[in-house]
């Protein structure tokens, strides 16, 4: 069964429940089969490397991928967290801010 996701990569979300609730971010992925995103700058966790032959160990910090349902669109008119809504113009479906009526696509 395919989902249908409103987030989309390359989105400008906010995180509106969790440790970085408040930090706003770009979507760099989408993990459909598990209903999660990963976000730039977000939810940030160690990772310890163990050392090979190749690289010496060492401690990385990489993003971990956060729930779907704890991030919104980012309104671009007023900065605040918005749903989705969808208009069919000229033939062409878009995705616009419920808050203040504008645009999401680029």
């Amino acid at each position: 069964m395919n989902k249908k996701l409103k987030i989309k990569t390359g989105d400008t979300v906010i995180v509106v429940t969790g440790k970085d609730k408040g930090k706003t971010g770009n979507v760099t992925t989408v993990i459909k089969s598990n209903d999660r995103v990963i976000v730039e700058g977000v939810n940030i966790v160690k990772r310890h490397r163990k050392a090979t032959q190749e690289s010496p160990g060492k401690i990385e910090e990489i993003e971990a991928s956060i729930h779907i349902s704890n991030v919104a669109h980012l309104d671009p008119e007023t900065g605040k967290a918005t749903r989705v809504k969808y208009d069919l113009k000229d033939g062409l479906k878009r995705r616009l801010s419920v808050v203040s009526g504008s645009l999401l696509d680029k």
